[in-house]
C-alpha cells in the first residue's frame, strides 16, 4: 500500500485556485479577441449571456454579463460568427476555464474589421480618444488648411462650401494621396506641412466616400496619432455618414461628409448677418430700456427735496455758522471782560505795591554813589559823602553836611531837628544837615 506521509496533498479547490492564478496572470489571454461561431446560446432571465464560440475543432466556453450586453444593437444567436472581446478566467466551482466577453462583433467584414477594432481600443487605451482632449474648433478662423487629394470631388465641395459660406476665408491646401499603400505616410507629411506652416486655424483631413477598402488609409495607426499630435484642431471628414473610421474617433471634431466639415469649419455669412441684425436690434431694445429706466429715475429724484431747493443745506449750513462765530463772539468778549477785571485787580494790587506809588505820598529813597546803596541807617553815611535823593518826579544829589543819629524816647517825637510820628524819620525823612 502507498504511503502519502511523505507526498504534498492538494485539495481540488487548491489545484483550481493554483491554475485560476496562472491563467488569469498571464497578459497573453487578458483583453484579447477571438473568432468563432455562437452555440448554445442561453440568454439567462438575469440578463447574462451563456453561450460557447467554436470553430472546425474546438469550443471555447463563453458568459457575457448584463452590464455589458446590455447595450448591445443587434442579437446574438446560434450560428452567428462573431469577433468576442475580453478575457480569459476560470470558473472554481466547475473548474472550467472561460472567455469574460465584454464586447462582440459581426465577423462579416473579416480580418479588416478586427483590425479596426484592434486599433481602436489600443488608441482608446492610450487617451487619444478621450473627450476631454479634443479641442475646440475657432469660431472665425481665418484660415483653413486642407488634407485631401487635389483631384477628387472633396476639395471641390469643401472649396465650393467655404466660399459661399464664408469668402474672406483663405484656403490652403495640402495635397495627399487618400487611398493605396503610400496613402497613409502621405496624410501624414501633409498634416505635419501645415502645421511646420503654421498659418492655418483649423485642419480638415479627408476624403469622399468609398468601400471599406478605399478608406483603410483613415484606419492606419500612422494617421490617427499624426491628428492627434497636430497642433492645429482637427475636423475629420472620411467617407459618407454611415463610414466611420479611427481618424474619426481621433480627431477633435468629425463630419460626415466633407461638405459638413467645411460648414461646421467656418460660419455662415448670411447667418452672421442675422444675428448681428438680432443683436444690434436687442442692444438698441436695451438701450431704449435702460434710458426709459433712468428718466424714470431722474423724474423721481428731480421731485426729492435736495433737487428741488439744492442751496437749502447750504443755507442751513451758512445759519449754523452764523450762529457759531456770533457765539464765538460772546465767548470772546465775555473772555476779554473776565480778564481786564482780573488784570485791574492785579494791577491795584501791584500800584499798592509799587515803590512809585510810595514815593508820591511824598517818602524819598537816599542812596550812596557811586554804588547807589540804599541808605538804611545813619551808619552808612559819613559827612561829604555824595548822596541821591529819589524822589516821586526826579532825582537830588546831594553832599552831606552833618551826620546824626536819631533817638526815641518812646512818646514819638523825633530829637532832631523836628517832631515826626514814630518810624518815619527811620525812612530817611529827617535825615540831619541833607
Amino acid at each position: 500500500m502507498l504511503s502519502l506521509s511523505y507526498l504534498k496533498v492538494f485539495s481540488v479547490a487548491e489545484v483550481t485556485r493554483h491554475i485560476k492564478g496562472l491563467v488569469e496572470s498571464d497578459e497573453e489571454l487578458s483583453g484579447i479577441w477571438v473568432r468563432g461561431e455562437i452555440s448554445n446560446f442561453n440568454h439567462h432571465s438575469s440578463g447574462h449571456m451563456y453561450f460557447s464560440l467554436k470553430d472546425e475543432t474546438c469550443r471555447l466556453r463563453c458568459v457575457m454579463f448584463r452590464s455589458h450586453n446590455v447595450n448591445l444593437s443587434y442579437s446574438l444567436h446560434d450560428g452567428l460568427v462573431v469577433f468576442a472581446y475580453g478575457s480569459i478566467g476560470v470558473y472554481e466551482k466547475s473548474g472550467d476555464y472561460q472567455l469574460y466577453v465584454e464586447m462582440v462583433e459581426p465577423a462579416g467584414v473579416g480580418t479588416l474589421y478586427l483590425a479596426f477594432l484592434q486599433l481602436r481600443d489600443k488608441l482608446s487605451r492610450e487617451g487619444l480618444m478621450d473627450p476631454a482632449r479634443k479641442r475646440p474648433l475657432p469660431s472665425f478662423p481665418l484660415s483653413v488648411g486642407v488634407v485631401t487629394s487635389p483631384s477628387g470631388a472633396a476639395v471641390r465641395d469643401i472649396i465650393s462650401v467655404i466660399s459661399r459660406r464664408a469668402p474672406w476665408v483663405h484656403i490652403v491646401i495640402a495635397p495627399a494621396l487618400v487611398q493605396g499603400d503610400e496613402a497613409p505616410a502621405s496624410i501624414v507629411q501633409a498634416i505635419e506641412l501645415l502645421n511646420a506652416y503654421g498659418g492655418v486655424d483649423v485642419l480638415i483631413v479627408g476624403r469622399g466616400g468609398g468601400a471599406s477598402e478605399e478608406l483603410v488609409a483613415f484606419n492606419d495607426e500612422r494617421v490617427a496619432r499624426a491628428i492627434a499630435a497636430s497642433k492645429v484642431p482637427v475636423i475629420s471628414a472620411v467617407g459618407h455618414e454611415i463610414d466611420y473610421t479611427i481618424a474619426d474617433l481621433v480627431a477633435d471634431r468629425r463630419a460626415p461628409t466633407p461638405s459638413a466639415a467645411a460648414e461646421i469649419a467656418v460660419p455662415d455669412r448670411a447667418q452672421l448677418a442675422s444675428l448681428v441684425a438680432t443683436l444690434f436690434a436687442r442692444m438698441n431694445s436695451a438701450i431704449a430700456r435702460q434710458i426709459q429706466t433712468r428718466r424714470s429715475k431722474l423724474s423721481e429724484l428731480s421731485d426729492e427735496r435736495p433737487f428741488r431747493m439744492p442751496l437749502e443745506p447750504i443755507y442751513q449750513r451758512r445759519q449754523r455758522l452764523d450762529d457759531a462765530l456770533k457765539a464765538i463772539r460772546l465767548s470772546i468778549l465775555r473772555r476779554l471782560q473776565s480778564n481786564r477785571e482780573r488784570l485791574a485787580a492785579v494791577a491795584g494790587r501791584m500800584d499798592a505795591l509799587n515803590p512809585l506809588s510810595i514815593l508820591k505820598r511824598g517818602y524819598a529813597v537816599l542812596r550812596l554813589l557811586p554804588g547807589h546803596e540804599v541808605v538804611r541807617s545813619v551808619r552808612q553815611v559819613s559827612t561829604g559823602a555824595p548822596v541821591e535823593v529819589l524822589v516821586a518826579d526826579g532825582v537830588v544829589y546831594c553832599e552831606v553836611r552833618d551826620v546824626q543819629e536819631a533817638r526815641d524816647d518812646g512818646k514819638g517825637q523825633c530829637k532832631g531837628q523836628g517832631e515826626c510820628p514814630a518810624g518815619e524819620c527811620a525812612a530817611g525823612k529827617h535825615a540831619a544837615g541833607v
